[in-house]
């Protein structure tokens, strides 16, 4: 598979993956960029059942050596605009959206990347084990615990 088809067919989960990680368009871009030229550049060939799992654990391991390099934590900026052009059906819905980033921040990282790994690519429970080197009882504890936080946020806000 070459870089290009790899790119068409994964870079939205990615971005998506990245997103909710960082909770930033901009890092969100810079992971999944970043992502690719590395799966691009590795020495080793990518094996296509476990692909989506492979670039998902690079996305995740950019996330943690950006957020190693930071000082301190910032708070997720709720005046951030978004300044693109034709995306009237995302405004209405912006604040459910960001109200869910923000309560995913708070989730731990791991019980947070587990989530996106299930719930955005549908990743089997084996492969969030290894990417996240956890057992796999492990893995599917933190999906479900991650799944009833957010529900419990959910219900409590309305």
């Amino acid at each position: 598979m070459n870089i290009e088809t790899l790119y068409e067919s994964y870079s939205r989960d990615v971005f998506r993956f990245a997103l909710y990680l960082s909770g930033n368009y901009e890092d969100a871009e810079d992971i999944t960029a970043e992502t690719f030229v590395r799966a691009w550049v590795a020495e080793d060939s990518i094996r296509l059942s476990t692909v989506k799992g492979y670039l998902f654990a690079i996305a995740r391991n950019l996330f943690l050596q950006e957020l190693r390099k930071k000082t301190r934590h910032t708070e997720f900026d709720e005046e951030i605009a978004d300044t693109r052009r034709g995306q009237d059906h995302y405004f209405e819905k912006r604040e459910e959206y960001e109200a869910v980033l923000r309560r995913m921040q708070k989730l731990p990282e791991v019980d947070r990347a587990a989530l996106l790994m299930r719930a955005l690519g549908q990743t089997p429970y084996e492969e969030i084990a290894q990417v996240l080197a956890i057992s796999i009882a492990s893995a599917k504890v933190k999906v479900h615990r991650a799944r009833t936080v957010l529900s419990a946020a959910q219900e409590n806000a309305l």
